[in-house]
């Protein structure tokens, strides 16, 4: 139901699971897992997977931090998108990558949950996608001395006002990783369905 028009097809987005940026992540080795299956589930489906990777003075280019974790492994033909802010279409190729796919539905995963995930999400919708965020497939660290809620709370926050997000000819939701079913009319993987 996008409002791009000419875009049916999905794209699985897996943002900054890069060594620096997932270190201290709340359940970091779970949610990577689960990452593993919703992309298995996206290539099995022949639905792109699109790799986001942050920069900065902190995440070096060719530094371990900026690395993504070795747990996850891209494929050569699986676009690499670089960027420098949170949202992942600022002053970057996403766009066109997308375009070039056919892309007007995006099915989120990644880190931080509080940070590039959110922006890109909101930075999705308002460009006319459709949005999905995989609920136990992104995570945050622990900025609770910052006055942030603990990492599974804002988690769940996320989740559960994702899960809510409306707009004109667009859909947003959240879905588990086990729900998530990457079809022809991508069935199941729709606002709604699985976990709120």
């Amino acid at each position: 139901m996008t409002t791009l028009p000419g875009r049916p097809n999905s794209a699985l987005l897996i943002i900054d699971v890069q060594n620096g940026v997932v270190a201290g992540a709340h359940d970091r080795d779970a949610v990577i897992a689960n990452i593993n299956t919703v992309v298995d589930k996206a290539r099995a489906a022949d639905v792109p997977v699109v790799w986001v990777q942050h920069s900065s003075d902190e995440f070096k280019i060719d530094s371990e931090p900026w690395e993504f974790v070795p747990e996850l492994v891209r494929r050569d033909a699986e676009p690499v998108v670089h960027k420098r802010y949170g949202d992942s279409f600022e002053a970057t190729d996403l766009e066109s990558v997308l375009a070039e796919r056919g892309v007007g539905r995006l099915v989120v995963t990644g880190a931080q949950s509080d940070a590039c995930v959110r922006s890109t999400l909101h930075g999705g919708f308002v460009r006319g996608y459709d949005v999905t965020l995989v609920g136990d497939a992104h995570t945050t660290q622990d900025l609770t001395e910052y006055g942030a809620p603990a990492p599974a709370e804002v988690i769940s926050h996320t989740n559960l006002y994702w899960q809510y997000q409306t707009a004109p000819g667009r859909t947003a939701g959240t879905v588990s990783s086990a729900d998530i079913a990457f079809t022809s009319d991508d069935e199941g993987a729709g606002p709604g369905a699985g976990e709120g």
